[in-house]
């Protein structure tokens, strides 16, 4: 490890302590139970966002309050774990046929909990046991499949998110729904997406992280309709209205991305 990566983990390593030390802690994490004085920023937090960020005003993350410093869980596991919960999603859970693209730990542990009839792990380069090698656009798995297909900030990541939606839709069965966070721009209107950007610093500059495909604009909701789905979207201000976002740390802005695969005419 070179000189300014120790640096750096040490002083992360210093946050971690302070933000849990017990002495006026205020903050709760919703999926370890502690509480805790902080959360702990992404990299440096907005200080070390490009600049397409702050313009586009891309709404994802909260960058500030971004990991427990006690389980180590990111806020959109927390806020896509309090949306399941107050939408009444996880009862449903149970005895359901489920797909999770990027599987994050903690919320494999609450899908877990919750009784489905069958939870499948995927992931393109997969890292750890149970989890199967899958790619979203093009899923090996029959049509009708899944009650639930899960993927929380991945499309943002899937170099051809036209083919993924069309496979995600295809292994749902009537009926099933979509979770599919994934960052926006607030302040445009459309997407915006070059496939000649592929280094690392060009994506950042463009999409505002180095392995992002492209920037979802404020039309992502009626992107996902145009493929069939039917919009199940709501906010946090109407999901989670007794939910304080700096306690809980997460972004009050994020929308709960849920879409349903519509059922056949009689």
């Amino acid at each position: 490890m070179s000189l300014p990566d120790l640096f750096s983990a040490a002083r992360r390593a210093v946050r971690r302590l302070r933000a849990r030390w017990p002495g006026g802690a205020v903050r709760r994490c919703c999926l370890c139970g502690h509480t805790v004085r902080a959360f702990l920023p992404y990299r440096d937090g907005r200080a070390s966002l490009p600049a397409v960020a702050l313009e586009a005003d891309i709404v994802g993350s909260d960058v500030e309050s971004f990991e427990c410093p006690v389980c180590g869980c990111h806020d959109r596991e927390r806020h896509l774990f309090l949306y399941l919960q107050a939408a009444g999603l996880l009862p449903l859970l149970g005895g359901a046929r489920i797909l999770h693209f990027a599987p994050e730990t903690h919320l494999q542990r609450v899908i877990k909990a919750a009784g489905p009839a069958h939870y499948e792990r995927a992931d393109l380069f997969p890292r750890r046991a149970g989890v199967h090698k899958l790619d979203l656009t093009a899923i090996d798995r029959p049509d009708r499949s899944f009650d639930f297909v899960i993927a929380n900030h991945v499309l943002e990541h899937v170099g051809d998110d036209a083919r993924a939606l069309r496979e995600i839709l295809r292994v749902l069965r009537p009926g099933g729904r979509a979770i599919l966070q994934t960052p926006f721009a607030a302040a445009r209107r459309g997407t915006f997406e070059d496939p000649d950007i592929r280094d690392e610093a060009g994506r950042l500059r463009a999409f505002g992280q180095e392995d992002h495909c492209r920037l979802y604009g404020a039309d992502f909701v009626e992107h996902v309709q145009s493929f069939g789905f039917v919009s199940e979207v709501t906010d946090h201000a109407r999901l989670l209205p007794g939910v304080d976002a700096f306690v809980f740390g997460v972004n009050a802005r994020e929308p709960f991305l849920l879409f349903r695969k519509p059922e056949p005419l009689p």
